[in-house]
């Protein structure tokens, strides 16, 4: 091994296999951020201050976490994906149509767009265990975790 290689106890394939799924959770919660922020300056209606103000701190709770999840790509050795048309390959998530909807149908596409970012996560959950790579694993349950919670709150709103 050279000197830029890592050497923290998972094989390269698994430190892959982890990273490739990781980008997948990058390409949602970033999907998400654009969806989120874009909801955030278009709402309209007479929620439009609990929204406006709920948007905003969706928006930079899943800014921060974009990179918090890059960062972990880059300890496991491998680049994170960083561009419009990679994220587009490697997300779940439906883009925002260009005319904004009803304040409703935001709350409606962030709540699966949330648990679509939370099903992602999931699936590579086992591969992160299997691996015994404890540091991605607190990550993804804590992403799961305010996942799960930030779509219960946002289909509360809906009823």
């Amino acid at each position: 091994m050279s000197d830029t290689e890592s050497h923290i106890g998972i094989s390269e394939a698994g430190r892959a296999k982890i990273a490739d799924g990781l980008s997948h959770v990058l390409a949602d919660t970033y999907s998400l951020y654009l969806k989120t922020h874009n909801f955030h300056w278009n709402v309209t209606g007479p929620m439009f201050s609990s929204l406006h103000t709920m948007f905003e701190t969706q928006y930079n709770e899943l800014w921060l976490a974009t990179d918090e999840i890059a960062e972990r790509i880059r300890a496991l050795g491998h680049f994170a994906p960083g561009g419009y048309s990679a994220f587009g390959k490697l997300t779940s998530i439906k883009e925002a149509p260009e005319q904004p909807p009803e304040a409703l149908e935001m709350v409606k596409q962030l709540a699966e767009g949330n648990e679509a970012v939370a099903r992602t996560a999931r699936k590579i959950f086992s591969t992160v265990e299997d691996a015994g790579d404890e540091v991605s694993v607190d990550l993804l349950v804590g992403r799961m975790q305010y996942h799960e919670k930030t779509a219960w709150m946002l289909r509360s709103i809906l009823g």
